[in-house]
């Protein structure tokens, strides 16, 4: 079915261009050492600086883009998500949530009307909708939380 020389390339322009939307939705600036790759699962997520000792590897930025996500609080566990896997690729066992915040796209509107005339004047009828589409932006610290058998007392 999909023989031939354009066999190749079509799979390859597919395979790209999936990799392209999900290259745009994180970003990192190192400020310190990154260390070995973990698993996202092992990356605690803190609200509040840790009581204990710590390392910035990181800040990371992600966003809701190119998620199926709608509502506002599944937007959120995408951007978190999207921290957390980021922060694990850099080794870090934890992230410092700093801001999770709203930005509107675009809205998009649509309405529908029609007109009845008759014996006894005209009628008018008339149907809108709008709605506001938006993302989500996160950012957060990467850091490696020492341990809780090599913290000092």
């Amino acid at each position: 079915m999909f023989g031939g020389p354009w066999s190749t390339s079509i799979r390859v322009g597919i395979v790209a261009a999936a990799l392209s939307l999900g290259a745009c939705v994180t970003s990192q600036v190192l400020v310190g050492k990154a260390r070995a790759p973990i698993l996202p699962d092992q990356v605690q997520v803190c609200l509040e600086r840790p009581a204990g000792a710590y390392q910035e590897i990181a800040i990371i930025d992600a966003s809701s883009k190119y998620s199926w996500a709608f509502s506002a609080g599944a937007k959120t566990e995408v951007v978190v998500k999207r921290l957390r896997e980021a922060a694990a690729k850099l080794g870090a066992n934890g992230i410092m949530l700093q801001e999770i915040t709203d930005s509107p796209i675009e809205s998009i509107g649509a309405a529908a009307g029609t007109e009845f005339t008759g014996a006894h004047g005209t009628i008018g009828l008339g149907l809108g909708g709008s709605a506001l589409l938006s993302e989500k932006f996160g950012r957060a610290i990467a850091i490696w939380l020492e341990p809780a058998e090599e913290r000092l007392p």
